[in-house]
């Protein structure tokens, strides 16, 4: 990969781990939580097995997961950063909205709120969405079928999380949550500047 778009890879991943670090330090305390195994097994391992797949490493030999599915084009590589980026912007400005409501596994915070605003008005998960393409934008650029696993890792470990959190804030929340997500789910058109939106989730 030429060092420009390494550099500008490396870089939306890094964007996003430091604001995930740094928005960390106040959220509100849980209410709820899942059991740590279950988080592990379900969240943790599948992110870190994708994550290794992406990586660096000769242990994948000359295997199928080496092959190319997209030549290492200029066209290729702009067209995978460009999804990166946007990707971290998605996902950064998605968690900034949530504020202390935010948390890494499935959670109901005390007082937990149904954020109303940005992403969430068009899209049900946007953090989870904005990832995804993190990690599509980052296959493309590495181009090998190992790729192509990682990313149907994550989707499995995504969506797996985000009924489990749609269960819970149903229950929470009822008839408010399901309108708020059916909303979010239909077509609809921008709101001018200062109109109510709609949207809700966690992710």
């Amino acid at each position: 990969m030429p060092p420009q778009f390494s550099i500008g890879l490396k870089l939306a991943w890094l964007s996003v781990l430091l604001y995930w670090l740094w928005s960390a330090r106040r959220v509100k305390a849980p209410e709820r939580i899942e059991a740590p195994f279950k988080r592990f097994v379900a969240y943790w391992l599948p992110l870190l097995i994708a994550v290794l797949l992406l990586g660096p490493g000769d242990w994948f030999g000359h295997s199928l997961l080496r092959e190319n599915f997209v030549p290492h084009t200029t066209l290729v590589y702009s067209i995978g950063l460009a999804l990166c980026l946007l990707g971290a912007a998605l996902a950064i400005w998605s968690r900034h909205l949530l504020g202390q409501n935010w948390s890494l596994s499935v959670q109901l915070k005390k007082e937990h709120e149904l954020i109303q605003s940005g992403p969430y008005r068009l899209v049900r998960h946007p953090i989870y969405s904005g990832l995804l393409l993190l990690f599509i934008g980052n296959t493309l650029m590495v181009g090998d079928w190992r790729g192509i696993l990682a990313v149907a890792i994550v989707f499995l470990s995504f969506w797996r999380k985000l009924k489990q959190e749609e269960s819970w804030l149903t229950q929470q929340f009822g008839t408010t949550y399901l309108g708020l997500t059916q909303n979010a789910s239909k077509p609809k058109d921008f709101a001018a500047p200062g109109a109510s939106v709609r949207t809700a989730n966690w992710s």
